[in-house]
């Protein structure tokens, strides 16, 4: 019965939380200090209003420091402030140690807003690149992201994630009532814009993005009992995909959008069955007196990854997408749950226990060698960023729940706090 609950707890768990759009505060708790030098300069501003409605320069430092790989330039420490590539001296940069400039410019045209901005190699004295942006007013903020994933892919050869969005868990108690109100809630990478998709006085738990970001699948409670739904975005319409008798849960959709796994207990103990989702077929993929629970496909849709405790304690299991023989894949440490591939296949993140401390790790797959992330007692529920860098989790900071990001290599740390309350169960979109 412990190992029962145990494994409910990390598929399961209803999480609490206490705020919706409370204000957001960012700290980067472990910085590199190999990180890359590069001075991002105010964007210029000409419009009726005295100030640009986003400071769209800020927005593009904070991505680009919470990243790791950059360093960002203090404004006060900057011996000029040019907008355009003329005024640009490159001595000066080079004076102040940097290896790349950023300068822009944002220009209110009617009901629209001229964004340009330009890249520059401070000790090659070039530009890298240049573009220049229509965009209404309500699309400065997700512009600044674009921009910081174009300078990231430029820099690094990798697809930036600012752009990208997540998803979490929140519940408020009313202070009349007493009563609890659940949240499934999206926002922007960065944690700003949070916008609430569903609502119920019963949980809502495990959402899951669909690839292409237009869906999300998650547990509700709403008819007090477990079912899963998937929910469109930009309508709001959803479908309820799965009722059954007991355990609905762990919703993770394949690859190709066309399936989800899910773990269903309506043939006895809890299993992983995948549902085609356009003739609604049920495939049963493990068959086992044991618990089997949160699947996780990997890149090429051929291989489940899933926890389950028939070896005795919580470890990660392969699969064939269609069914067939059963693998451990984890041996080290006492507890091993919660796998997610990254986008290349090559690592899989998962919550690593020993001796009760529960912490974010990343198995490299070819050699099985286990990186610990992270050095929380109560670390759960990693995520993957879209290009495989970063990872978002839920930690506990004293008695508050919040979200924290780290990357691959364990150099950069950040949390993401929420001044009135708990946020759990995040997920990053693709």
């Amino acid at each position: 019965m412990y190992l029962f609950k145990k494994i409910l707890f990390i598929s399961f768990a209803i999480f609490f939380v206490s705020l919706a759009q409370a204000e957001l505060t960012i700290e980067i708790t472990k910085g590199d200090e190999t990180a890359v030098p590069i001075a991002v300069v105010p964007f210029g501003w000409q419009g009726a209003a005295a100030q640009a409605p986003v400071d769209l320069s800020a927005v593009v430092k904070a991505d680009l420091t919470r990243s790791g790989l950059f360093k960002t330039l203090l404004e006060r420490d900057m011996l000029t402030k040019p907008t355009e590539a003329d005024k640009v001296r490159f001595r000066n940069w080079q004076a102040l140690g940097q290896e790349y400039l950023l300068i822009g410019q944002v220009n209110e045209i009617a009901d629209q807003y001229q964004v340009r901005f330009q890249l520059f190699d401070v000790y090659k004295r070039e530009r890298l690149q240049g573009y220049q942006l229509m965009v209404a007013k309500h699309e400065l903020r997700r512009t600044a992201h674009h921009i910081s994933d174009l300078v990231y892919e430029k820099l690094t050869g990798k697809p930036g994630v600012f752009s990208s969005r997540i998803a979490y868990v929140t519940t408020t108690k009313d202070q009349a009532s007493k009563k609890k109100r659940y949240k499934l809630l999206i926002a922007d990478a960065d944690g700003f814009n949070p916008r609430s998709i569903a609502s119920s006085r019963e949980p809502l738990m495990s959402p899951a993005w669909s690839p292409d970001g237009k869906k999300i699948a998650y547990v509700s409670f709403e008819s007090k009992r477990s079912a899963i739904y998937i929910q469109t975005l930009a309508s709001g319409k959803r479908i309820k995909v799965s009722s059954y008798k007991g355990i609905n849960g762990a919703p993770a959709f394949s690859p190709d959008g066309t399936r989800l796994a899910l773990t269903l207990s309506k043939d006895g103990s809890p299993d992983i069955y995948v549902l085609n989702l356009s003739n609604k077929l049920l495939l049963r993929v493990t068959k086992s007196y044991a618990i089997d629970t949160e699947p996780t496909w990997s890149p090429d849709g051929k291989t489940i990854v899933y926890t389950s405790n028939r070896g005795g304690k919580p470890q990660l299991y392969t699969i064939p997408s269609q069914g067939g023989v059963a693998k451990r894949l984890t041996f080290e440490g006492d507890y091993n749950a919660r796998g997610q591939f990254s986008s290349d296949g090559k690592s899989i993140a998962m919550v690593h226990a020993n001796r009760g401390d529960y912490r974010i790790a990343v198995m490299d797959i070819a050699t099985h060698t286990v990186n610990v992330l992270t050095a929380g007692k109560y670390d759960e529920s990693p995520s993957f960023s879209g290009n495989g860098d970063m990872v978002l989790y839920a930690s506990k900071r004293g008695r508050k729940s919040v979200l924290s990001a780290v990357s691959v290599d364990g150099r950069m740390q950040q949390s993401f706090t929420f001044d009135s309350g708990d946020v759990r169960e995040p997920a990053w979109s693709p």
